[in-house]
């Protein structure tokens, strides 16, 4: 997919604010781990995916209550929602000089009812055309998500007769529609009531 930078400047994707916060020692010593012996940006990238993707676990798969929006958070914590992933995942991509910055996709459930914004992460790698999408939810069930430079291995490809909707903006911050519900949520029960249904 195609995506359109919200931001005309490459340093926007490599920038560190109050929700990525890649210069907090929590995502920096994570990135240290995950950087040893690791030379070329496409093996780090893979390995930060794949920690986050496996080794955090999605709030609703474990019952977890609590809702993470930080990405120092998200790896103290080790739980979060797709949208606190990829933040973490964002914020590792960016400790590791990966420009990264954050897409979204409207999902329903199966009878095309339930409407959600699903977050995920896009990256820029050397030698690799555009933006790359990369879906670090977590696999349980069905889902297969996978770390892939030739082609998307989301864990939900967008159905369009259900009116689902891969959205072309890659944003360098959180959209903030999607943060206000994440830092407003007292628990996952209600945040599930105030995430957004469309952006």
């Amino acid at each position: 997919m195609q995506l359109i930078q919200d931001s005309r400047e490459l340093s926007a994707y490599l920038a560190a604010d109050e929700v990525i916060d890649h210069r907090h020692p929590q995502v920096r010593q994570v990135a240290a781990e995950l950087g040893c012996g690791v030379r070329e940006p496409h093996d780090y990238a893979r390995a930060a995916y794949v920690y986050v993707r496996d080794r955090i676990p999605h709030s609703a798969d474990a019952g977890d209550l609590r809702v993470t929006w930080r990405a120092s958070d998200v790896l103290a914590l080790r739980t979060g929602i797709c949208h606190a992933k990829s933040h973490a995942l964002v914020a590792l991509l960016r400790a590791g000089d990966v420009p990264a910055g954050l897409c979204y996709q409207r999902l329903t459930e199966d009878d095309g009812t339930a409407p959600l914004v699903h977050g995920l992460v896009a990256l820029k790698l050397p030698g690799c055309d555009g933006w790359l999408r990369q879906d670090s939810r977590g696999n349980t069930g069905n889902i297969d998500a996978r770390f892939s430079l030739e082609r998307e291995r989301l864990a939900f490809p967008v159905r369009p007769e259900f009116s689902e909707v891969d959205y072309p903006v890659l944003y360098a911050a959180p959209h903030p529609t999607v943060l206000r519900a994440l830092k407003e949520a007292p628990d996952r029960p209600a945040l599930w009531q105030t995430l957004p249904t469309a952006l």
